[in-house]
């Protein structure tokens, strides 16, 4: 069964802008990824950060749309004394706090792909792929991949 991380940004993007071709685009990504997961042919994996990143989004429609998207979420990575290491040496490579954490949840449920649409994210991966122990990937270009 494959394995997918879904960060926030991914959750967020089917309420974001339409108007732009590309938003739109991994909007529609994102929700045939949803529908698989529905299906059961891929499993979810989140995250204690990705609860607490969702419950601190400012827009309230998109708060709850989250949430209860969340609710699909197969398995839930608690974040522990492995996570947290390994996120410190993830920030040190110039990840975000919440992006590090993200990514060392993602490793340590050994997810098959962590999928962003954060393109600082997706650029400083790409960059050291090699030191992550995950692919990291739009999502969109991972949908064109595995459809």
């Amino acid at each position: 069964m494959t394995k997918i991380y879904l960060d926030t940004c991914c959750l967020n993007r089917p309420f974001d802008d339409q108007t732009q071709e590309r938003i739109r685009l991994e909007a529609e990504a994102v929700l045939a990824i949803l529908s698989r997961i529905e299906k059961g042919d891929w499993d979810w994996v989140g995250s204690d950060v990705l609860t607490d990143e969702i419950e601190q989004t400012p827009d309230t429609q998109k708060l709850s749309r989250s949430k209860l998207l969340s609710g699909f979420i197969d398995e839930n990575v608690e974040i522990g004394e492995k996570e947290i290491k390994r996120a410190a040496e993830l920030q040190k490579a110039g990840f975000q706090i919440f992006d590090a954490l993200h990514l060392a949840s993602a490793e340590s449920a050994n997810a098959d792909v962590f999928l962003s649409t954060d393109d600082r994210l997706l650029k400083l991966a790409k960059r050291i792929s090699k030191r992550l122990k995950i692919r990291v990937m739009n999502p969109l270009a991972w949908v064109e991949e595995m459809i």
